[in-house]
């Protein structure tokens, strides 16, 4: 199990690094998209390419951040339902989740991405519009951020097995919405008074 924990923990530090950076992709699109409105504004110009560059930073960013959030434990569930069980009965309910629903979906869209790129780059697809950006770039980071995906989902699987063993402690402890409003509340509280 250590060399598993330890094969986790590489991913976890990989996705963390790749979520963190990429998050400047958000910044680099807006500032994109305001040189094209000022632009398109000021001297009566634009071009399909900015638009596609928006669209590819932007597309970028959700796609290569996805495993980020996964390890982050930050993607959506129903904690209402979620949050009645007791935290092992919760280990249960993402393990269950991850083997059966992430880890198929992501290996299904992997099967189908690999052609579906490959063909992309191989004939050097451009985007229809006049003035457009080669499509194989935006098509490679489908493939890329469920390859990312595919890795995380490992990793939480090693962790959840390692958690429900004895083998770790749990990094995620659940906190309900209820609970993590008082939280937030308190540290609001604290900036307040200093």
């Amino acid at each position: 199990m250590a060399g598993l924990l330890a094969l986790s923990s590489a991913i976890d530090r990989v996705n963390e690094f790749i979520g963190k950076w990429v998050s400047w992709l958000i910044l680099v699109a807006i500032l994109v998209s305001a040189v094209n409105a000022v632009i398109r504004k000021t001297f009566n110009m634009s071009s399909n390419a900015w638009l596609e560059l928006q669209w590819y930073l932007f597309g970028a960013a959700f796609l290569l951040a996805a495993a980020y959030t996964l390890r982050q434990n930050e993607h959506i569930r129903i904690d209402i339902i979620y949050g009645m069980w007791s935290r092992r009965v919760q280990h249960w309910i993402d393990l269950f989740g991850h083997v059966f629903f992430l880890m198929p979906f992501v290996v299904l869209m992997i099967f189908y991405f690999v052609p579906y790129v490959s063909l992309s780059y191989r004939i050097g697809e451009v985007s229809t519009n006049a003035g457009g950006l080669i499509l194989w770039p935006a098509k490679m980071l489908l493939l890329i951020g469920f390859l990312q995906l595919g890795f995380q989902g490992v990793s939480e699987i090693i962790k959840k097995i390692a958690i429900m063993t004895g083998k770790m402690d749990d990094p995620t402890p659940f906190i309900s919405a209820h609970e993590q409003a008082e939280i937030e509340a308190k540290a609001l509280a604290g900036d307040l008074r200093t």
